[in-house]
């Protein structure tokens, strides 16, 4: 009988009695909090995972208590020259995997260009696994996954392909925010119709409210900002917003990399270790908002990202 887990189920329960030895892995942002969990988990039930990260001594180290250790390779995502090298490198040596996950991001941050000049929530946490994904694309092995970490911040806006830079829209954090998250599903959606033909397929996740280093950005006036939101929301009926351990937030992640079958998750926003409904509104705690999963709002993203990074990756 098929197990049925939920918000408070971890990576270990997800994973009981799920073999992974042969499959191998890539995770990026292993430096800390869901990446590191996420490694951990899958290493534990026998995958070979290779951790991506910025700060490879903090990687180390934060990767030390991982029984039999993985493989680290250099990754900045707001360079493209960075993820074009790790890209590169990763091709060179011709391993193939299983999975990806793409895991790594940033929060809320003030408004900062990447080296590449993009507005730096978009830059980072879109466009340059765009970039990496789609480049190591031919190591996906026939069958395999991508998982892309999303959030439910995704409802604080949709893309905005006229302006992603924030060149004539005024900047908030969250709005930001917001953006890139939604990218991240629309990625998952034109990946998955892109490379099904070959059994690939491609899923976002929202892992959930987490205490991890991905705040850090947040100022108390963007943290007070955000407190007041949630209030308003609770006001208007919606339930609250409860916070995860790190191995919880990391088990939706897991799940639909590892457990959930690939045609119920392909293409599909997926939290608490289920696919989510489309949320009836903005001010709501769960669900995806109807433009993230939109399959033409896919495609435009898809077309902008490849003007915006300078390559086209056709499908296969």
């Amino acid at each position: 009988m098929t197990k049925t887990f939920g918000a408070k189920s971890t990576t270990d329960e997800v994973l009981e009695g799920i073999d992974l030895t042969g499959k191998r892995v890539l995770v990026t942002g292993v430096s800390a909090g869901l990446g590191v969990e996420t490694a951990r988990a899958l290493a534990a039930h026998g995958a070979q995972v290779v951790g991506a990260a910025r700060d490879l001594d903090k990687a180390r180290q934060a990767t030390a208590h991982i029984p039999g250790g993985i493989e680290l390779v250099e990754l900045d995502l707001a360079s493209l020259a960075s993820v074009r090298a790790c890209a590169d490198g990763l091709n060179a040596a011709g391993r193939k995997f299983d999975i990806v996950i793409a895991n790594a991001g940033i929060m809320a941050c003030p408004q900062e260009k990447t080296a590449d000049g993009f507005e730096r929530q978009f830059g980072t946490n879109h466009l340059g696994h765009f970039v990496l994904v789609n480049r190591i694309a031919g190591l996906i092995k026939d069958g395999g996954r991508l998982v892309n970490l999303t959030s439910g911040g995704h409802r604080y806006s949709d893309v905005n392909l006229d302006d992603p830079n924030f060149e004539r829209t005024e900047y908030t954090p969250f709005a930001a925010y917001g953006r890139s998250k939604t990218a991240n599903v629309l990625f998952a959606v034109e990946f998955d119709r892109r490379h099904r033909v070959r059994g690939v397929r491609a899923a976002a996740v929202h892992p959930g409210a987490i205490h991890t280093e991905l705040a850090r950005y947040m100022t108390p006036d963007v943290l007070q900002g955000l407190m007041a939101q949630i209030e308003a929301a609770q006001k208007a009926g919606v339930k609250g917003l409860e916070f995860k351990s790190i191995p919880a937030g990391a088990a939706t992640s897991v799940w639909a990399a590892a457990v959930a079958p690939a045609d119920a998750v392909g293409g599909r926003y997926c939290e608490d270790c289920h696919v989510a409904e489309i949320a009836a509104g903005a001010a709501t705690s769960d669900g995806v908002s109807a433009y993230a999963i939109d399959p033409e709002n896919a495609k435009a993203l898809w077309a902008k990202s490849e003007a915006m990074v300078g390559e086209r990756f056709p499908a296969p």
